[in-house]
């Protein structure tokens, strides 16, 4: 070394007359001398001109840095080389910069290529896959052998290719520098995945498209639950819906009850006031039938908003849907074939007799409403073995699908989802109340099943119930009213605040031989029995004041256990609670309905716990 400078004493740590007279290779690590490395670096700038590269070298206190070295050959003036001029930069700092780089590089490469919840890879500017990683690989079913250099398109349907989807995903993410999207994807064995995709646009540091990286997630767990969410807030805001509808209904339920009692109380004294006069009887018979189809409307109300209670037995499909069917054979019209297919090993079920054939009446009846110009409405019956994912309802074992189909004009898919809504109906009003279908959803939903509807529109619909095996139990069918039978007489008194609703009930009493005393409240009853003696109470439950008639009668049980009890109710709401501990009569009734009801009660010891709601009749009954 022949000069040395300043820059030279900073980094290297020798002052010049350390350095100056000594070679150069001091400055290299005794690996490095002891490779020849020194003499190879001057041998290659003499030869070439120059030498550049970057290495380890050492400093006076013997602390390395990283160096940029350049060592260029001087020529004198008859080209012979007289020297070096030798450039020495210390860039540890830029090394240990491009290292952390380089690291970190490798560290997102590995992640990258062994992260498998993400599918990560590149797609050059046509669309054409240039990378995959094990996530990739996890989730579409291709190695990377197998894909790399194929169209990312292949991971779409046919439906979306045939509509230029790919085409479309990789213009928006060129012109909006991103897309994203969910929708149905293509694994290698054909299968389907519902999967969340974001496509990105790269630039180079000019500006132009090098290509797109692109994450796919697989999404079909999480979509899937959150349909299983968004059906069951749908199913509880049907049932809110239904249990607000049902608040209300209960109470005119109630009202119209009493009405329909005090034109049933009265049309027994009509019927034998006007004796053999044939037109009068033809009235009477019609207003008789008002009534129980007024009864029978008040029950559907109630049923869809499963306030009605159900009178469960265990029935055998075949001979109730015939019986059904033979009912109906005059309803359908000639241009209606009514057929019925019911499997020979069909089930029994525990049903509400009364409300299933309800149901079926009201199906059949939609179906041939359905069918203008005629058709065919079938009824048939098969056992089951229902999975949870076979029904939005979830439900698990043994059942018997009960279907009416029709070959009629079919439910717009805009509608479909609202038939079951109470009230909804596309028929005139004249023609219907849309509270069929209300009834059927009612039925199956009280008896533990559900019911499915599938229509198109031009072919026709079917409705299908599915209602739980019957376990353990012998069928059986409601028994037939009983007639109506003498009283043995006896003071009743009869609590009532309606006047006139007192007023019938007390003739139909009446009739049955009985003395009457009428009491408007529950606080005037308890008063009377406790004044003076009667063989018979007989009470309406909903009553104003203080107490109500279920607390006159638990009063009247506590302090006078051998008095005889029966409650009436037009709110069928009560009938479970009460129907426990007491007689108790349905409103509307007639005379016969009170018969049954009064001899049970003086018959039955007192605190028989067995339940004593007597049914409404199932049949018009002619007295």
């Amino acid at each position: 070394m022949t000069n040395w400078n300043a820059g030279a004493e900073r980094l290297k740590g020798y002052a010049a007359a350390e350095i100056v007279g000594r070679h150069f290779s001091q400055f290299y690590s005794r690996e490095d001398r002891a490779a020849g490395l020194p003499a190879r670096v001057l041998e290659i700038a003499a030869r070439e001109g120059r030498y550049e590269a970057e290495g380890w070298r050492m400093r006076k206190d013997g602390s390395r840095f990283w160096a940029n070295v350049v060592l260029d050959a001087i020529h004198g003036e008859n080209g012979r080389i007289e020297g070096f001029a030798k450039v020495t930069r210390d860039v540890t700092e830029r090394r240990a910069a491009q290292e952390a780089l380089r690291e970190s590089e490798r560290q997102f490469r590995l992640l990258v290529e062994n992260l498998t919840d993400y599918a990560l890879f590149m797609l050059d500017p046509n669309g054409i896959v240039t990378s995959w990683n094990a996530g990739a690989q996890r989730i579409k079913g291709y190695s990377g052998n197998d894909i790399i250099g194929q169209h990312f398109s292949r991971f779409y349907t046919e439906r979306d290719r045939a509509a230029g989807l790919p085409a479309r995903a990789l213009n928006t993410a060129v012109q909006d520098g991103r897309y994203e999207a969910e929708g149905w994807r293509v694994r290698k064995d054909g299968s389907l995945f519902w999967a969340n995709v974001v496509i990105d646009r790269i630039r180079d540091e000019r500006g132009r498209l090098v290509g797109f990286a692109k994450i796919t997630r697989d999404i079909t767990e999480r979509r899937d639950a959150q349909a299983v969410l968004q059906e069951a807030q749908a199913e509880r805001a049907y049932v809110q819906k239904m249990d607000a509808l049902g608040q209300l209904t209960g109470g005119v339920a109630h009202d119209f009850n009493n009405l329909l009692m005090i034109v049933s109380g009265h049309l027994y004294r009509v019927r034998k006031a006007v004796g053999d006069d044939d037109k009068a009887r033809q009235s009477i018979e019609a207003i008789d039938t008002a009534v129980r189809r007024g009864a029978a409307l008040t029950r559907q109300l109630l049923t869809f908003a499963r306030r009605q209670p159900a009178n469960p037995a265990v029935v055998e499909l075949a001979p109730r849907v015939d019986g059904v069917r033979a009912m109906l054979g005059g309803s359908t019209g000639a241009a209606v074939a009514l057929l019925s297919r019911i499997a020979p090993d069909a089930w029994p079920v525990k049903v509400d007799a009364n409300e299933l054939d309800l149901a079926l009446v009201n199906l059949a009846l939609n179906a041939r409403d359905a069918m203008p110009a005629g058709g065919t409405i079938t009824l048939t019956g098969e056992n089951v073995r229902l999975e949870a994912a076979d029904t939005p309802s979830h439900l698990e074992g043994e059942f018997v699908a009960l279907s009416v189909s029709d070959t009629g004009t079919g439910i717009p898919p805009d509608i479909l989802d609202k038939v079951f809504d109470p009230f909804f109906t596309t028929k005139p009003g004249s023609k219907g109340s849309g509270l069929g279908l209300s009834q059927v959803w009612g039925l199956a939903h009280q008896s533990g099943g559900t019911v499915a509807i599938r229509s198109e529109v031009g072919r026709g619909t079917t409705v299908t119930l599915y209602l739980p095996r019957a376990q353990s139990e012998a069928a059986n069918e409601t028994a037939p009213a009983a007639a109506v039978e003498p009283a043995a007489g006896g003071r009743v008194l009869l609590v009532e605040d309606n006047p006139e609703v007192a007023k019938a009930t007390g003739a139909l009493l009446e009739q049955l031989g009985y003395q009457v005393e009428r009491a408007s409240d529950a606080a005037a009853g308890l008063a009377a029995v406790a004044d003076r003696p009667f063989d018979l109470l007989v009470s309406d439950i909903m009553m104003p004041g203080e107490i109500d008639g279920l607390a006159l009668a638990r009063a009247v049980r506590r302090n006078l256990p051998d008095l005889p009890l029966v409650l009436m109710t037009g709110y069928h709401q009560l009938a479970d609670q009460v129907g426990r501990e007491f007689i108790l009569l349905r409103k509307p009734f007639d005379l016969s309905d009170l018969s049954r009801a009064t001899n049970r009660a003086l018959s039955t010891p007192a605190g028989d716990p067995t339940s004593n709601v007597v049914p409404l009749p199932t049949r018009p009954k002619h007295t």
